[in-house]
């Protein structure tokens, strides 16, 4: 035991001359962290807590149109061919072309077309 005693007195003796080197300018506080951390933090809460949100909001949304929707139970009725409520008549007359000659018109304003003047 004999050997330790001057190991612990070379120990205490140099922690003492390093402890007569620290000033109170060293024992000041320290500068806070700067950098991502702080904020990265902070938006990685925001952003979980919003996505929360957006989920909880579309499961309400879901739950919400799927309690709306009509009852899908009953089956369509089958598909049935229009009828027509008026019967169609017999398909209308062609018309006949006119065989008369076409008149020149006249220049005379009080002049009185052919067809016009001998009736019908």
């Amino acid at each position: 035991m004999s050997d330790q005693a001057p190991i612990e007195e070379r120990l205490r003796a140099a922690l003492e001359a390093r402890g007569r080197l620290i000033s109170a300018h060293d024992l000041s506080p320290g500068r806070p962290p700067t950098g991502r951390t702080w904020g990265t933090l902070r938006i990685r809460r925001v952003l979980s807590i919003a996505a929360a949100a957006a989920a909880v909001a579309a499961a309400a949304v879901a739950l919400l149109l799927s309690s709306a929707a009509p009852d899908h139970s009953r089956p369509a009725p089958p598909a049935r061919h229009p009828t027509p409520s008026v019967t169609p008549t017999s398909p209308a007359p062609h018309p006949v072309p006119s065989t008369a000659p076409h008149a020149v018109p006249s220049t005379d304003p009080q002049a009185v077309p052919s067809a016009v003047a001998s009736g019908p």
